[in-house]
């Protein structure tokens, strides 16, 4: 790998911390560092622990420093951590959790892969590594765990830094998905805007898989709601001119007949399908209770937003909202439909957050907070920032949800920045 060094860890972690006698589970992370420190410079470098996004999605892998990366590993190590239940750590899916038992005893697996127990692992980590206090930046739900970290482990941070996750400190989930419906549609009528021959693509493919049926790669039919899901890639910058050339490659001459085009269907499952992350489907909505039951909470403020219905007269394009159906019909989900329907409702979920805590904070801390993020809504962010002490926010709204991936180094830059002069 040019320029970049790199080592594996593996750590043995209690499934549930509170019984750390009990069932253990193995996490894995990856240690980055620049081949401009020597071996000897570079292990004295502080550690900088990355938590990424999901949930249910392992950390980065990468061959060569750039972005974020280059610029964090000018003043530090990283640790890329594959979060419980994903890449080499324990995994959670299709495949292992019907090993665990009955779906009863699968809802309660899952309920030890929420951000507590993620904090709780990195402090185990951070132990083992004989680490000082570390920096901890989180993106998107990285930084919803950053949050639970200056809540339940303040001593184990000198620093955070969060871009697109500072999430609502209370429930119920309602109100996040009221706030990020408005900001879909926005999103939805800017990029119309933008290509306007693709509202009328988008109804199209819409009316014709009402009337035909069409087939992923991966065998199962493809309906209206689920090409919705195409909207996810609303949520960055450049992505959305991706979206439109996804669409423009939609259709195919058959026989005088409209089909489909078998590299539209080809590029669909990487966008509509859960395979490859399923905890993001089985716990999304979870990641937001305290105490409450979600219930499906993103199907029920659907129905306030009737724009968004297959069958309205031109329908939007959807987020990141996680629906029932998915469980029936994407086929790596359907055997942990009953499992999802558990989990949907758990009523006496943990606290994530201690407002006390955030109040009383003292670790210097830094947010990115984007003004059109589709994904996790800037009015509730900032209602956020302002209750946890000495937090700095830096409002953009040149990035979207993927900031960091259209300019991660000037971003975690600046944040760094923010908290050496905090």
């Amino acid at each position: 790998m040019r320029g970049v060094r790199s080592t594996a860890h593996r750590f043995r972690v209690p499934l549930d911390h509170k019984d750390p006698a009990g069932e253990h589970i193995s996490l894995f992370a990856r240690e980055y560092s620049s081949t401009d420190h020597s071996d000897a410079d570079a292990a004295r470098l502080p550690w900088l622990l990355f938590l990424q996004g999901g949930p249910g999605v392992r950390g980065n892998r990468t061959t060569q420093l750039s972005g974020w990366m280059k610029a964090a590993a000018r003043d530090f190590r990283i640790l890329m951590l594959d979060q419980r239940g994903t890449g080499f750590s324990t995994q959670a899916d299709s495949v292992t959790l019907p090993q665990r038992g009955t779906p009863a005893e699968q809802a309660a697996y899952l309920r030890h892969f929420r951000a507590d127990s993620i904090v709780a692992d990195a402090e185990l980590m951070r132990a083992a590594l004989g680490s000082a206090p570390w920096t901890v930046f989180g993106q998107s739900f990285g930084g919803f765990c950053t949050l639970s970290y200056l809540s339940l482990a303040p001593e184990g941070m000198d620093r955070a830094l969060i871009t697109g996750g500072l999430a609502p400190l209370a429930g119920p989930p309602e109100g996040v998905y009221r706030s990020t419906f408005r900001r879909v549609a926005a999103r939805n009528a800017e990029y119309f805007t933008r290509y306007p021959e693709d509202r009328a693509a988008v109804t199209r493919i819409m009316r014709h898989l009402d009337r035909v049926e069409e087939f992923l790669p991966t065998g199962e039919r493809l309906t209206p709601q689920r090409f919705q899901m195409v909207g996810s890639f609303l949520g960055g910058n450049t992505r959305v001119d991706a979206l439109h050339y996804l669409l423009e490659d939609a259709f195919a001459d058959a026989s005088g007949a409209d089909r489909l085009s078998p590299v539209f269907l080809d590029q669909l499952p990487a966008v509509v399908s859960r395979r490859s992350n399923p905890l993001y489907a089985l716990l999304h909505e979870s990641i937001y209770c305290q105490g409450e039951a979600s219930n499906w909470a993103a199907l029920r403020v659907l129905a306030q937003f009737p724009e968004f219905a297959p069958d309205a007269p031109d329908p939007l394009l959807t987020g990141e909202m996680v629906y029932p159906w998915y469980f029936d019909e994407d086929p790596s989900l359907v055997p942990l439909k009953e499992t999802a329907e558990l989990i949907a409702a758990v009523d006496d979920w943990g606290p994530l957050y201690d407002v006390q805590q955030l109040a009383a904070n003292t670790v210097p801390a830094a947010a990115a907070v984007y003004s059109d993020d589709i994904y996790v809504d800037r009015d509730l962010s900032l209602e956020t920032a302002v209750s946890v002490r000495g937090l700095q926010v830096w409002e953009t709204a040149d990035f979207h949800h993927d900031g960091i991936s259209d300019d991660g180094d000037a971003i975690f830059s600046r944040l760094l920045a923010m908290t050496r002069t905090a």
